[in-house]
């Protein structure tokens, strides 16, 4: 997995999973244009666990599928 990708790629591949993305580059919002995939799961905490055992530099965490209606999102 250390091909970079595009947001459009990853979303595309990794649909409705979580997905730690490794040395992501940025638009000005800091929105992920594209980055390497370094773990992906349905299980959001798989992925968190797996970021600690790599311990990336530069990361970003991404949920790829739709965020239900009335639920909260704490950042």
């Amino acid at each position: 997995m250390n091909k970079m990708l595009t947001i459009d790629e990853i979303l595309s591949i990794y649909d409705s999973e979580w997905v730690l993305v490794g040395d992501p580059v940025t638009d000005e919002a800091h929105h992920v244009l594209t980055g390497r995939v370094l773990a992906h799961s349905r299980d959001r905490d798989e992925v968190y666990r797996r970021a600690i055992e790599l311990k990336p530099g530069r990361s970003a965490f991404l949920f790829t599928g739709t965020i239900p209606e009335n639920t909260a999102v704490v950042l």
